[in-house]
């Protein structure tokens, strides 16, 4: 599997993130003395920032936010080609391509920026190819690798990264989410397509994944619903009344399948599927059913 060219739609500056001080301080100090390491290792939990933060470094060391920049190149876990439905991996074909394109000099730009997301899905001897790489890095590149613990790879490549932690984000953050889900929820339902087109126009990535974060959990909660469960079950219990309205309208088979879109939503996301097209596919079948 070639590295994929671009990044996912929705760049954000580094000095827009404001909820990993540490990290942002870390990666600007690096920038300010032009002491970039040849590999970082982004730990921390999914939905952290790590993606959107390796992104918006990205940017800054090709000094260009273009999703189609020819020197940025990210890499993602993918099925096996005689079987898509098969487990996604980082498999060792995509490791020697990554070694084919970073050792070309930069197309545009000083540097060559690979991003490795879920690097912890490399299969295999893949680790062990990669750890070459890591070993004898090739001149002006700079490679990131997305993993959710500082276990998830061997000990000989995380030990030549540089480490960027990410803490957890506070559930503060996600409760604006779920009522930000809920209000254009309610607008494509009263609007149709032209709300949902004005609502998900420039959709960042990072407040993509929250939002169809905030969809999973609303259908958790309509799932409970439906089954009857204590309001003190549901996430947003506070709207009891209001959800076991909403689940009357559907069958467990209907909550059950739109789960099941929301995690191929996320799935998608991970895949540099665009935000806005992930979430217009999401939202549409929501607002149906929800009608």
């Amino acid at each position: 599997m070639a590295p994929e060219r671009g990044a996912p739609e929705g760049f954000v500056a580094l000095d827009r993130i404001a909820d990993q001080p540490r990290a942002v301080e870390l990666l600007r100090r690096a920038l300010a003395s032009d002491r970039v390491a040849h590999a970082y290792a982004f730990i921390g939990p999914s939905g952290a920032g790590r993606m959107t933060t390796a992104l918006a470094f990205a940017a800054e060391l090709l000094g260009s936010p273009s999703r189609q920049h020819p020197d940025l190149h990210v890499i993602v876990p993918t099925p096996p080609e005689s079987n898509p439905r098969g487990a996604r991996a980082i498999r060792i074909d995509a490791i020697r391509e990554l070694e084919r394109v970073a050792a070309l000099r930069p197309a545009a730009a000083r540097r060559k920026v690979f991003v490795l997301d879920e690097a912890e899905r490399m299969t295999g001897d893949t680790p062990q190819a990669f750890l070459k790489t890591l070993e004898e890095p090739p001149a002006a590149t700079v490679i990131m690798l997305i993993l959710p613990r500082a276990r998830a790879v061997p000990a000989t490549v995380l030990s030549r990264c540089q480490v960027v932690r990410f803490a957890p984000r506070d559930d503060a953050d996600a409760a604006p989410a779920r009522a930000l889900a809920r209000e254009i929820l309610a607008e494509v339902k009263a609007q149709g397509v032209e709300a949902l087109f004005r609502r998900l126009d420039r959709l960042e990535r990072e407040k993509a994944e929250a939002l169809v974060d905030a969809y999973w959990l609303f259908c958790r909660d309509l799932l409970l619903a439906r089954s009857g469960a204590p309001p003190s079950l549901l996430i947003d219990g506070d709207r009891a009344t209001e959800l076991a309205r909403e689940a009357e309208g559907w069958t467990i088979d209907q909550i059950l399948a739109t789960i099941e879109l929301c995690r191929q939503a996320r799935d998608s996301l991970l895949r540099n599927v665009a935000p806005r097209l992930t979430l217009e596919v999401l939202l549409s079948r929501l607002a149906l059913r929800a009608a």
